[in-house]
């Protein structure tokens, strides 16, 4: 069975301002092309359909497009919920157009009841595990800690023990949305840490033949029955380096893995520079990046005059402008927002509590912390998915 593996299409999201409706759907319309002519057997999409709970309405419209048209094609799609998409809105009338071959998964509940589809070599069955936020689903899957791991490790035994009352030989899929330990993140996914911890192992999918994940933007192998797609478009300048792909799975009769990657029509190259604002309008090795959307650093000790304009002089198509004067650490002319680089919401509130007490927080205090930071998220999540 030949699977097309995608994830991450985040509907309706801009990059920098720039409207990326046009870019999606171009998108769609590679995706279709490549089923009619790679002779796919089902497409998986492994959440964030949207890019928030409620899409903006051509957003709605570019989805129902791709759904008539994948629906045309006559290929089953399995398509599940991502942390940013809202899985009550995403599945409403799930079993309708169930019927036209696209299966919705969105409810955790289900996570242990498969989509069956068949070829010649016998069954093969698509379990759907939506995003698990573990606060608002430990409930559900009767786990006493709420965390990522716990809760997608019973949703995983309901798929075991579904697919050990199968037939012998029935191949298995699992799509899911999650931080998987060893994947690389980006600066465009949303933080889903609970309790300190945002990844799971890739034990917790053992015993299926293939897991198509999605939640991390760069395509990339975790083991050869465990991978990520990654978004089809780049959202963040931290994707300038990857390059974006769907997967091309070929599953065998005997659940053997091939897996080739399909490349992604790209708008627009992005490209990040460094340096002074003199030497990055003259210096000949940028010419390069002269159409490609820009981030640009300056590293001038003084903030020179109309940086933005000058540079669009040359780079027309600059959309971000980051000033990073090179100055020593511990120099007290270093902006607040460099030292809280790459510090969790966590670190940066134990460091003010060491900053007005003298001493940071003791264990216990460190545990408060995240229980008040869980909370909040949690909380946010629910208020999301209410709407």
């Amino acid at each position: 069975m030949r699977l097309l593996h995608t994830s991450d299409w985040h509907l309706g999201r801009a990059f920098h301002r720039v409207n990326m409706l046009g870019a999606q759907a171009e998108f769609i319309g590679h995706l279709v092309a490549t089923v009619r002519e790679r002779e796919v057997d089902a497409v998986v999409v492994s959440g964030d359909v949207y890019d928030r709970a409620v899409p903006p309405l051509a957003a709605v419209e570019l989805f129902d497009d791709a759904l008539h048209r994948l629906a045309g094609l006559g290929v089953p799609t399995v398509m599940i919920s991502g942390n940013h998409d809202s899985a009550r809105r995403l599945g409403v009338g799930a079993g309708l157009i169930g019927r036209a071959g696209i299966h919705l998964r969105t409810d955790p509940a289900a996570a242990g009841t498969p989509v069956i589809l068949a070829d010649v070599h016998g069954e093969v069955a698509f379990y759907g595990l939506p995003y698990l936020e573990p606060a608002l689903v430990k409930d559900e899957f009767g786990v006493d800690r709420a965390a990522h791991e716990s809760v997608l490790t019973a949703a995983m035994d309901r798929v075991r023990a579904d697919l050990a009352a199968r037939a012998p030989g029935t191949r298995s899929v699992v799509l899911a949305h999650a931080f998987v330990t060893g994947g690389e993140p980006s600066d465009s996914e949303r933080d889903i840490t609970v309790g300190g911890v945002a990844s799971v192992p890739a034990g917790v999918f053992a015993g299926v033949d293939y897991t198509a994940l999605g939640h991390l933007h760069g395509c990339q192998t975790i083991t050869e029955r465990v991978r990520y797609s990654g978004s089809p478009l780049a959202y963040s300048f931290s994707e300038s380096e990857h390059r974006k792909t769907m997967w091309l799975v070929d599953l065998g009769a005997g659940g053997e893995v091939r897996a080739e990657r399909v490349d992604c029509p790209a708008p627009r190259a992005l490209a990040r520079v460094r340096g002074t604002l003199e030497d990055l309008l003259a210096d000949p090795a940028l010419a390069r990046h002269e159409q490609a959307w820009v981030e640009a650093t300056l590293t001038d000790a003084v903030r020179p005059a109309d940086p933005m304009a000058r540079l669009a002089e040359r780079f027309p198509h600059t959309l971000s402008l980051v000033f990073a004067p090179e100055r020593a650490p511990d120099d007290p002319a270093v902006s607040y927002a460099r030292r809280l680089a790459d510090r969790s919401d966590q670190e940066i509130a134990e460091d003010f509590v060491a900053h007005v007490r003298g001493a940071g927080p003791d264990a216990r205090e460190q545990g408060v912390l995240r229980d008040a930071f869980d909370a909040v998220r949690a909380d946010d999540m629910a208020q999301e998915v209410a709407r």
